[in-house]
């Protein structure tokens, strides 16, 4: 598990939040968060400002330290342009004993409009914690209509379903050496990655995620690749500042227009860079964009051998699981 840091969510956009469970952060699109196309804002940014929202709401609602357990089912369903501003809205929907289910949506307004509409949105999943770094029981959140309890209800609904991915996703961790396309960054987690515990941010290690799926997506695939989707993010450990820190993407499946990624974070002290752990991991979707900003077709990932075979039929029923989840209802995606 990992986490957001509470100070600079508050100092990176205007908040507003209550003890109801909701917050909203305002940012303004700066060239710094753009991808390298300078067309659209990186997708490990948005997954930044997720985690940011979503962290100052289960903050608010536990009055404790949080920590960040789940990031599910994040579409990137448009692009955001630069000097553009960013509403991120943050509400509790769930509680568990110890765990804060938090829904986020991300929307989007031109400067002299303010007519905000839903760029992606998605569900993260906190565990509050005490002083010692365990997890303590939160307050539990009631539902106050028949909306509420809607909302309540597809919370608890996604609860098994999140569990047989999360099985998956770690079985598809065991299959061995593929002949498919694979990236591998290493670097140290540095000073300016830490949260108050020492840790590095959730939201940053999402933005790691997208930087090494993205290097995958566009060496199988060279031209303009975008993510589109980035989900069953689970985080087991954190990752203490100064560990190596090893991510590792390969191309698990291909459709005809897009390229399904797996993603692999580990980590280790310096002194024992062998003896890696898995800290994180997530499935990322990516296309290559066409001039006219449509999906282009990829090139068929080839099953050589039979560990291709099994990651494929990981891949496919991960789609499969994603949709067998229950939607959430239009009117908390938007406002």
């Amino acid at each position: 598990m990992t986490s957001a840091d509470s100070s600079e969510a508050s100092l990176t956009g205007v908040g507003e939040g209550s003890v109801d469970g909701t917050v909203t952060l305002r940012f303004l699109v700066a060239p710094s968060d753009m991808d390298a196309t300078g067309e659209s804002v990186l997708a490990g940014r948005v997954m930044e400002w997720i985690d940011k929202a979503g962290y100052a709401c289960a903050v608010g609602w536990s009055g404790s330290y949080c920590v960040t357990a789940y990031v599910g089912d994040v579409h990137f369903t448009r692009p955001i342009a630069a000097g553009t501003i960013v509403e991120a809205h943050a509400r509790v929907v769930y509680t568990g004993r110890t765990s804060i289910h938090v829904f986020v949506s991300i929307e989007t307004s031109e400067i002299y409009e303010r007519v905000f509409s839903v760029a992606t949105h998605c569900i993260l999943v906190f565990v509050a914690t005490g002083g010692d770094g365990r997890p303590r029981e939160v307050f539990q959140w009631e539902p106050s209509s028949i909306a509420d309890l809607i909302i309540q209800a597809r919370a608890q609904a996604r609860i098994e379903p999140r569990k047989t991915i999360q099985a998956t996703m770690l079985e598809l961790q065991k299959v061995g050496a593929t002949t498919a396309s694979a990236t591998v960054f290493r670097f140290l987690a540095s000073p300016g990655d830490a949260n108050w515990g020492g840790k590095a941010h959730g939201g940053t290690v999402m933005r790691w995620i997208d930087e090494t799926a993205y290097a995958c997506a566009a060496h199988w695939a060279p031209g303009s690749v975008v993510a589109v989707y980035s989900g069953g993010i689970n985080f087991y450990r954190p990752i203490p500042i100064g560990h190596v820190v090893e991510i590792a993407a390969r191309l698990i499946h291909t459709s005809a227009r897009s390229m399904h990624i797996s993603v692999t974070v580990r980590s280790a002290h310096p002194s024992s860079p062998e003896a890696m752990e898995l800290t994180t991991q997530c499935i990322s979707v990516f296309v290559r964009k066409g001039a006219t900003g449509h999906a282009e077709p990829v090139r068929a990932l080839p099953l050589v051998v039979p560990a291709d075979v099994a990651l494929d039929g990981y891949a496919r029923h991960l789609i499969e699981l994603r949709r067998q989840m229950a939607a959430f209802p239009s009117s908390l995606v938007q406002r």
